[in-house]
């Protein structure tokens, strides 16, 4: 076969997969929102670019994916839970936040040691343990400078008696970890084992230095521009 011809080819070949791959991400991003409805669409599209950008750098795909949205108040469900291969939901409940993130509205976020704080951006789930807060679920933050200090802050997934519909209605509020995504203690041990061992967890606020920085959200500009940009909240 002539080179040229070869060349050709291998370009048409490189094209189509991308191609896929986008359609693939675009099907997956509107079964996600379809299967959750009362999720922000802008942040579902964000959690799926920030899978698929973990693939493109090499990262082994994940069977479920989890997203936080935390420019909703606590005493809402902001959290989501998904099956990827039968993109459908799982989870849709109520999460904590770290005390120094805020009351009910989580508004400020932090990577620091004893901050307190929760942190921003995509982590990749490890092995589930019992400890100080019963069975509980280690995660790594991937992103450098917003959540990458995770492992060594003990950021797990934990059940928590705080994070309770009671007193979300008593007090305004749930209660609020140590930066902990902290669920209720009836479904912590089914989430945990759902999103254990290489899962994805996308947490979210409009920070617009995070928009702007983070490699998972914008490996691909082009494809992220819409739903990236700070307006209507965002």
């Amino acid at each position: 076969m002539p080179l040229d011809r070869f060349g050709f080819l291998m370009k048409a070949m490189l094209l189509l997969s991308i191609s896929v791959e986008a359609a693939y991400a675009d099907s997956l991003e509107a079964a996600l929102v379809k299967a959750a409805p009362d999720a922000n669409a802008k942040v579902i599209a964000l959690a799926v670019r920030a899978s698929q950008c973990s693939l493109a750098q090499g990262a082994a795909p994940a069977q479920r994916l989890a997203v936080i949205d935390y420019s909703l108040p606590s005493t809402e469900q902001r959290l989501w839970v998904f099956d990827l291969k039968q993109r459908k939901l799982l989870f849709h409940e109520l999460v904590a936040h770290g005390r120094n993130s805020g009351e009910n509205m989580a508004v400020q976020f932090s990577n620091q040691n004893e901050s307190n704080a929760t942190s921003l951006g995509l982590y990749r789930t490890a092995s589930s343990y019992n400890g100080q807060n019963g069975y509980s679920l280690r995660m790594e933050g991937l992103e450098p400078g917003f959540n990458d200090r995770a492992f060594d802050r003990a950021i797990v997934i934990h059940g928590a008696p705080y994070v309770s519909r009671d007193l979300a209605r008593a007090n305004g509020r749930i209660g609020r970890s140590l930066g902990c995504p902290a669920v209720r203690p009836a479904i912590a041990h089914k989430l945990i084992d759902s999103m254990k061992e290489g899962q994805l967890l996308f947490s979210y606020y409009p920070d617009r230095q995070w928009l702007k920085s983070s490699s998972f959200i914008n490996c691909d500009k082009s494809t992220v521009a819409d739903v990236s940009k700070p307006t209507d909240g965002y």
